[in-house]
């Protein structure tokens, strides 16, 4: 019975070559090594970190290309793909793809992570030693996370959801890496996990986690009447005949407001670079 787990990282040493596979002695233990897995030559007697894992014939390989994580350690994989009926398949920076099964992920697909999305997360078997990918736990992330320092109050950074509950989104920022929070009520939707998204920083705790908001800042955002009239615009193909010349008339008549509130609002759109007027029309820049 083999004494070496798949899906860890061992030392071996490189006992001999046959053909275009290398024989790695691991823990007394005999583990083939295909060229096309050595990260760089090897020469036989030669010390190397190799990671264990299974291919389709059940068979113990070495490889030196070293990935991101293993079953002892944490890192961010990829997403290469999903499968509605399996999960999503991820990258792990090594020679083979692993599988998040969809028993791990959201409820709901429209938050399961897309291409190009990153996990953190770790590695696990199942009892034939196939290998799979495991979102990290609450407890391992508070073993992992940096202590935010309080100058990052009211900064914007980038990061990536790792927890998706009702009541909020927890993220994570890859170096340092911080834990955020952002309640329900600061997002206007709730991104997917292993998304890429702009946070700003609300509250920096005593415990060192931070409280963070998805919304723009309140100069950023357009007040419901300057939405309303850029919602059109953009809707007509970016052109209309409306200005802060048109009739009262026209303007009830189409945005169902005043003028004085029309002319507000175009100002704001105006102001932020977003439209411009010419020959009594008003275009998006």
């Amino acid at each position: 019975m083999t004494t070496v787990q798949a899906g860890t990282i061992v030392k071996g040493t490189v006992s001999a070559q046959e053909g275009s596979r290398w024989v790695i002695e691991v823990n007394n233990e005999e583990i083939l090594m295909n060229e096309s897995d050595a990260l760089e030559p090897v020469e036989v007697g030669q010390e190397v970190d190799v990671f264990v894992y299974l291919n389709r014939r059940e068979q113990l390989i070495a490889t030196t290309i070293l990935p991101n994580m293993s079953i002892d350690t944490y890192g961010y994989a990829t997403v290469l793909r999903s499968e509605r009926s399996e999960g999503v398949f991820v990258d792990i920076g090594s020679t083979i793809e692993v599988l998040i099964d969809r028993t791990d992920l959201p409820k709901f697909e429209a938050l399961w992570p897309k291409k190009g999305d990153e996990l953190y997360m770790t590695l696990r078997t199942d009892k034939g030693g196939t290998i799979y990918g495991r979102l990290a736990t609450e407890d391992r992330v508070q073993e992992q996370i940096d202590l935010a320092p309080e100058e990052l109050f009211n900064a914007d950074l980038k990061a990536r959801p790792y927890r998706l509950l009702p009541v909020g989104t927890f993220l994570l920022t890859e170096d340092p890496m911080y834990r955020i929070f952002v309640h329900e009520t600061e997002r206007e939707k709730e991104p997917r996990l292993g998304e890429l998204v702009d946070v700003r920083i609300i509250k920096v705790k005593e415990d060192g986690t931070m409280n963070g908001s998805l919304l723009p800042r309140k100069e950023e955002r357009l007040d419901d009447d300057a939405d309303q009239i850029y919602t059109y615009l953009t809707s007509v193909g970016g052109e209309m005949p409306f200005t802060d010349r048109s009739t009262p008339e026209e303007i009830q008549e189409r945005f169902d407001m005043s003028k004085g509130a029309f002319k507000r609002a175009l100002g704001r759109l105006m102001k932020k670079g977003l439209v411009e007027q010419s020959d009594g029309w008003t275009k998006k820049k």
